[in-house]
């Protein structure tokens, strides 16, 4: 029995404003998961140990976010994982948004909801690209 891959789908065809806005929207939101979300968290900023401590998850849940937050910035500007990427930082919005509505009151919970706007626009937009990252991991397997 002979196994055929499927082909992968082509890439859809964009224009060069749609490509620019979108490689300038993933550049921005990198550079905002990474430098002012994820390293307060990282280099214990006290704003953040503080928000962390009153959350109830201390130092560990702090570092476990910044480390996840900042493997989500990473992962936005690694082409076969772009599509995946801007999913589980919108996952990570999620929790963001319902910890601001049952610890502080909602005081930031629009945050995270705004953030994840453009973070659906590149799932969508790149969505082609877990088709690639599924079919690596099953040659990997």
């Amino acid at each position: 029995m002979t196994h055929l891959a499927a082909a992968p789908a082509a890439a859809p065809v964009r224009s060069r404003r749609a490509r620019i806005a979108l490689t300038t929207t993933t550049i921005v939101l990198a550079a905002f998961f990474a430098v002012a979300s994820a390293l307060p968290k990282l280099f214990a900023v006290s704003a953040a140990v503080d928000s962390f401590d009153t959350i109830g998850w201390g130092a560990t849940g702090m570092y476990v976010i910044g480390a996840l937050e900042l493997a989500g910035a990473v992962a936005l500007l690694v082409p076969v994982l772009s599509g995946v990427a801007p999913i589980a930082l919108s996952a990570l919005m999620v929790g963001a948004c319902v910890t601001q509505i049952v610890a502080f009151d909602g005081e930031n919970a629009a945050t995270p909801l705004i953030l994840m706007v453009p973070l659906a626009v590149l799932a969508w937009a790149r969505r082609g690209k877990n088709r690639e990252l599924v079919a690596l991991v099953r040659r990997a397997v």
